[in-house]
């Protein structure tokens, strides 16, 4: 095995060698001395960042309340500026995109502006695998309807505990359904859903659909216009390395312009008029509408140059070196790993088209074989019960990466560096 090892550190040399975007590494704060695999939950920061924070520090220090129309860009247009760059990565027009808020609060906004039970169509479809905190938020949307979660909000359920089947979804967008909500790319497994074909089925049976992207917005290419989507939000944190709670986008088809945003704030104003301070509420005709609050400026000012790093690598780049990483680490996992005494299984589809951008290594020392990891520098993170969670990320790691963790994988059970570990996990995993 270890001339196998040998055999795919050159490979791995090759493949880095005709590697088109591998000059994009030098575009980020990549710590010395370590593999990072979990930019599906924090990116690494991009140099431009730093300058870009400073610069907006500055505009306010020197410029005061000037910045907010003399500020580069000028604060008052940075959600709609910031969403006009995120547009193309979405397959989306330019004024269907604005940044706003967070994640869950702009789950909040869309579910409140499109689930509008009545008669019959009361429920909200989702799924079981979804992210808890979309749970909770859609929970608590029903029951300020004056309804019951238990008998309104119909979880799909997994048949394996990894994946959801569009079937399964499909077979519950009944008469009953008023609402349908579920992710691009499952976070704990990384499957990628037929985005495209789930807004068909829930439009040819009369339902609204909208998906959280927050695990395929910067790791997939989207199509969300020319699918018909009714709407979507993601963060920017992850794969699109906008730095810790960075501002969260949301999507509005313009088919729905019009509607009455379902949470109304001042930022969705109509934009010329918006000092006007008039108490009666005319929202921007775009998804700027749907904006609540005042952007965070010094935090909005880090994202912008990750979404230039976009525009330059192009989403057809970034997919295909993704999914020729994960394609990298599941050959060595499968051909390596798998038996014992390794057991490590990969719990992430192997078909391309239903692969997002990170990779659910499962072992039932997981949690400490995550532990071990870190110690050698690393980084993964864990995700119960059983998923060391791995993202080789096309713009800044490489295909030694990948075989050097993939190596470390079979160290640690060769040599039982897990076995140093507690199996009590941190409060952060």
């Amino acid at each position: 095995m270890a001339d196998s090892f040998a055999d795919y550190r050159a490979k791995a040399r090759e493949l880095d060698g005709r590697d088109p975007l591998s000059g994009f590494r030098d575009l980020f704060h990549v710590p010395e001395g370590m593999v990072y695999m979990d930019g599906n939950s924090l990116g690494l920061a991009p140099k431009a960042a730093e300058a870009a924070v400073n610069r907006a520090f500055a505009e306010w220090r020197d410029l005061g309340i000037g910045g907010w129309l003399e500020g580069t860009p000028p604060w008052f247009h940075m959600a709609e500026e910031a969403g006009k760059k995120m547009a193309p990565l979405m397959g989306a027009a330019p004024d269907e995109v604005v940044m706003s808020s967070s994640t869950t609060i702009n789950l909040h906004a869309m579910v409140s502006t499109f689930y509008n039970p009545s008669g019959k169509r009361t429920k909200i479809v989702a799924d079981e695998l979804n992210f808890p905190s979309d749970i909770y938020a859609l929970e608590s949307q029903v029951r300020l309807r004056g309804l019951d979660p238990k008998e309104h909000l119909v979880l799909v359920k997994s048949r394996d505990g990894r994946l959801i089947e569009e079937d399964d979804i499909i077979s519950v967008l009944d008469d009953t359904a008023a609402l349908a909500m579920v992710p691009g790319v499952l976070y704990r497994s990384g499957q990628l859903l037929d985005m495209g074909r789930l807004v068909q089925e829930a439009h040819a049976r009369g339902v609204t659909i909208g998906f959280d992207c927050a695990h395929s917005a910067g790791s997939v290419p989207h199509k969300l216009s020319e699918w018909d989507a009714d709407f979507a939000f993601w963060c920017s944190y992850k794969h699109l390395n906008g730095g810790p709670g960075s501002p969260a986008f949301l999507y509005i088809n313009r088919r729905h312009f019009n509607r009455t945003p379902g949470l109304a704030g001042w930022f969705g104003f109509e934009k010329s008029r918006q000092f006007d301070m008039s108490l009666e509420f005319d929202h921007a005709r775009s998804a700027g509408g749907w904006q609540i609050g005042t952007p965070a400026v010094l935090s909005a000012s880090a994202l912008l140059p990750a979404l230039e790093i976009f525009e330059q690598a192009g989403m057809d780049r970034v997919r295909e070196k993704s999914l020729a990483l994960t394609d990298f680490l599941m050959e060595i996992i499968d051909r390596e790993l798998s038996a014992p005494p390794y057991s490590y299984s990969a719990g992430t589809p192997r078909d391309r088209t239903r692969r997002g951008g990170h990779l659910a290594v499962e072992h039932e020392e997981g949690w400490r074989i995550c532990q071990a990891l870190k110690r050698r520098r690393i980084i993964p993170d864990f995700r119960p019960p059983r998923v060391i969670r791995l993202a080789p990320v096309a713009l800044y790691n490489t295909f030694a990466d990948v075989a050097e963790t993939a190596l470390a994988l079979k160290e640690i059970i060769d040599n039982k560096e897990y076995e140093a570990f507690s199996p009590e996990r941190d409060a952060v995993s």
